[in-house]
């Protein structure tokens, strides 16, 4: 419910940051127990409470208090151009607090706006040929989620985005790092702060140092420029799927994870992000998932489920987004996948949502991402 609050109030604030030409102040409520209970954005100009002082809420939750924190101050949305390394900013859709570490130029195939092949050609493939549309070139970001935001992400399976095969002989061991994302430069609304570790993240400091004469005043430091070269493979965006069917979008982000030698047979895998949102005012529910699944040495795998990674969401105006994470594997260097989400309207009616083909291709083997950290 925080996010959806923080999402209609941020997006009012920014759509009006120009038109008024004023300072807004972002700020959460916390508990005197100095705990989160919830985003909100709140402006000094509508009247709610003035920029400098903190207000004492009283709690639903019983006669524990909620005190109103400066966070920072909002910036313009740059319309073109970059965010820097180092950046504050929060999710116009998921509502969390986060800093930009590096950015990525992907490779968005969005078949809203390309024509699409025909399905006989398609099927004839074995994948939907999204080869033969033109990509245009998208900026994304890798970036620090912070802690305290993370159980409140309501509309997300899960908070960690990078996840790698282990680096010794445990071929069964799969790793995450916690609070890392990846954010299209639409999703961003930036601040800037005075705080000089206004993010909470366990490799903030390692990657960060404050310079107060700086713009942003938070400076990437080696390690974090050593960290992005040495796993750039594991790391990189470089494709962007998307595609709308009856006004709810599906986006994909495939990831090579690595390669790994079981029973003398070499097995591939893939890590891929899928983000769900509901363009339109009605509500709709996922019900099932039907995948296919197509292997450079000649399988078809067809997968079928409910919901996915065992939710079943409802998108609405309030909360029009579900975003999550899952793995595939396959017994050779590169294949595609594509296929349907099933959705249900209020009243009961089915209708299938396509989600966009998507290469999986393999880069290439290396050590564990973790293991320049420690």
């Amino acid at each position: 419910m925080a996010a959806c609050i923080l999402r209609r109030s941020l997006v009012s604030t920014v759509n009006k940051f120009y038109a008024e030409n004023v300072t807004r102040t972002l700020s959460v409520y916390t508990t005197s127990k100095d705990r989160f209970n919830g985003l909100h954005s709140l402006c000094s100009v509508c009247g709610l409470f003035s920029v400098q002082q903190k207000r004492f809420m009283s709690s639903r939750n019983g006669p524990e208090k909620k005190v109103l924190e400066t966070v920072g101050v909002f910036e313009a949305p740059k319309q073109q151009g970059r965010y820097e390394s180092g950046q504050l900013f929060l999710h116009s859709v998921f509502g969390y607090r986060g800093i930009v570490l590096f950015p990525w130029h992907a490779r968005l195939y969005n078949r809203d706006i390309s024509p699409p092949t025909t399905e006989s050609k398609q099927e004839a493939s074995g994948a939907h040929s999204f080869k033969e549309l033109k990509a245009k070139t998208h900026t994304h970001y890798q970036v620090l989620i912070d802690a305290r935001d993370c159980l409140h992400i309501s509309q997300r399976s899960q908070t960690e985005a990078v996840t790698f095969l282990a680096s010794h002989d445990d071929n069964r061991a799969l790793y995450a790092i916690p609070g890392l994302d990846y954010v299209s430069h639409e999703d961003i609304l930036p601040y800037n702060s005075t705080d000089q570790v206004p993010i909470k993240h366990d490799l903030f400091k390692r990657f960060f140092q404050f310079e107060a004469s700086n713009a942003p005043p938070f400076v990437p430091k080696d390690t974090l420029r050593l960290w992005q070269e040495k796993n750039h493979l594991w790391l990189e965006l470089s494709d962007v799927h998307r595609e709308t069917t009856e006004k709810i979008r599906v986006t994909v982000i495939p990831f090579y994870m690595g390669m790994r030698e079981v029973q003398d047979s070499h097995v591939y895998w893939w890590r891929y992000s899928i983000r769900l949102e509901n363009m339109g005012d009605e509500v709709v529910q996922l019900r099932e998932r039907h995948w296919r699944i197509f292997s450079l040495s000649g399988t078809l795998e067809t997968v079928r489920g409910r919901g996915v990674v065992g939710q079943e969401p409802v998108l609405s105006k309030e909360q029009p987004a579900f975003q999550y994470s899952s793995h595939v594997s396959l017994q050779a260097p590169s294949g595609h996948m594509w296929g349907t989400f099933t959705f249900q309207r209020a009243g009961g009616a089915m209708f299938e949502v396509a989600i966009p083909s998507f290469s999986l291709d393999s880069h290439g083997h290396r050590d564990s991402p973790y293991s320049f950290l420690f």
